[in-house]
C-alpha cells in the first residue's frame, strides 16, 4: 500500500523541486530519512500520512482507497456518557447545523427507525423523558441506580435543556425529506411502557408523555399535508414518505450542492460519519429508489395518509389504557 501511496504523491507532487526534498521538508526530516520512506526501507507513520496528504491536498480516504477500493475511513462522533457529554453533543450538533440552515440547496433524508430526534426537542415532558432514557442507557452511574423519571424531572441541568431546546429549533431550517413505517412510533412506545413497568415512571407522567407523543403525530401530519416545516422562517420544505417495502435504519443523509455525508448510528446516539462521496452516492442513490418504491403521504390520497397517522394514535390510546388499567402489555 505505501509504494501505491507514494506513487500517487509523486503525480500530485510540484516538478519544480525533488520529490523527496519536499517529502523532508513536510515530515521536518533529514533528507536520507525521507529517502528511505519514499524508497519503502521505512515505513510510514499515520501521523507522517496525514501531514502528508493535508500538504499534498488528498483526501484522507485515499490513504485507505490505495491498493483496496472497499476500504474507506469514517469519522466516530463523540462518546455519550454523563449529562455533560449529553449537552456537549446537543452543542456539537447545533454547531453543525448552523452553516446547513444557511444553505438553501441544504436538504436531510432521514430514515426514521424511531421518531427523529429534533420531534422530541422541544420545551415538553416527552424530552425530559427521553433525556432521561438516554443517560439510562449511556450513563453507567445512571443505569446503575434507580432514580426514577419523576425524580430526575427535578435534577436536569437548566443548560442541558437550553441545548437541547436551541437544536431542536435549529431543524427548523433545513429542508428534510423522511422515511416511516407503521413501526417507527413503537421504540417510544415500549420505552414508555418499559419504564412505567420498572416502577421508575409515575401513572401521572406516564400519560403526559403519552400526550406530548400524540402532539408529535399530530405535528407531522400538519408538516406532511402543507409540505413544510412548521415555525420555519425560510420555508424550508418538509416530505414524508410511508416505506413499507424496507426496514428503517435512522441513518441519516446530509446533501447541500457541494457535497454529502451520512451518519449510521451505532449505540444510542453515536454514529458514524461517512464523507466518502462515491458511498455517499451510493447511498444517495438508495434513498432515491426507496422514495419509488415508498408512498409520498400528501400525493397517496386521503384516505392512506389518514389511516396511516390514526394507527398511530391507536396505538397511542391502546398505551395509555394500559397504562390505566395497569395490566400486561404489548404491540402486534
Amino acid at each position: 500500500m505505501q509504494k501505491q501511496f507514494i506513487q500517487y504523491l509523486k503525480e500530485k507532487s510540484n516538478l519544480n523541486s525533488s520529490f523527496i526534498d519536499e517529502i523532508a521538508l513536510v515530515l521536518d526530516i533529514g533528507y536520507d530519512a525521507a529517502y528511505r520512506r519514499v524508497n519503502l526501507k521505512t515505513n510510514i507513520t499515520l501521523d507522517e500520512s496525514i501531514k502528508l496528504a493535508k500538504h499534498f491536498n488528498v483526501s484522507l480516504n485515499k490513504l485507505y482507497e490505495v491498493g483496496s477500493q472497499n476500504t474507506i475511513l469514517t469519522e466516530t462522533s463523540p462518546v455519550i456518557t454523563n449529562e455533560i457529554q449529553l449537552e456537549s453533543y446537543f452543542a456539537k450538533s447545533i454547531e453543525n447545523l448552523i452553516p446547513l440552515s444557511k444553505l438553501k440547496s441544504a436538504s436531510i433524508l432521514y430514515s426514521a427507525k424511531d421518531i427523529p430526534l429534533f420531534y422530541t426537542l422541544k420545551d415538553s415532558y416527552i424530552t425530559r423523558y427521553k433525556i432521561y432514557v438516554w443517560l439510562k442507557l449511556t450513563d453507567k452511574e445512571m443505569t446503575k441506580n434507580k432514580v426514577s423519571f419523576d425524580e430526575f424531572m427535578t435534577t436536569i441541568p437548566k443548560s442541558l435543556l437550553e441545548k437541547a431546546f436551541e437544536l431542536g429549533q435549529t431543524y427548523n431550517y433545513i429542508n428534510i425529506t423522511e422515511f416511516w413505517n407503521d413501526n417507527t412510533i413503537n421504540g417510544t412506545l415500549e420505552q414508555i411502557i418499559y419504564f412505567f413497568e420498572s416502577q421508575l415512571l409515575s401513572k401521572n407522567l406516564a400519560l403526559k408523555i403519552c400526550d406530548d407523543l400524540e402532539d408529535i403525530v399530530n405535528h407531522v401530519e400538519k408538516q406532511t399535508i402543507q409540505q413544510s416545516i412548521i415555525n420555519s422562517q425560510n420555508n424550508a420544505s418538509y416530505n414524508l414518505y410511508k416505506s413499507d417495502l424496507l426496514t428503517m435504519s435512522n441513518i441519516i443523509m446530509v446533501k447541500t450542492t457541494l457535497k454529502k455525508i451520512f451518519f449510521v448510528p451505532y449505540t444510542v446516539l453515536e454514529y458514524l460519519k461517512i464523507e466518502h462521496q462515491d458511498t455517499c452516492n451510493i447511498m444517495d442513490d438508495f434513498f432515491s429508489r426507496q422514495m419509488s418504491n415508498s408512498k409520498l403521504l400528501v400525493h397517496s390520497g386521503e384516505k392512506d395518509r389518514v389511516l396511516f397517522f390514526n394507527k398511530m394514535i391507536q396505538k397511542i390510546d391502546k398505551l395509555r389504557s394500559r397504562i390505566n388499567l395497569e395490566e400486561s402489555f404489548g404491540f402486534e
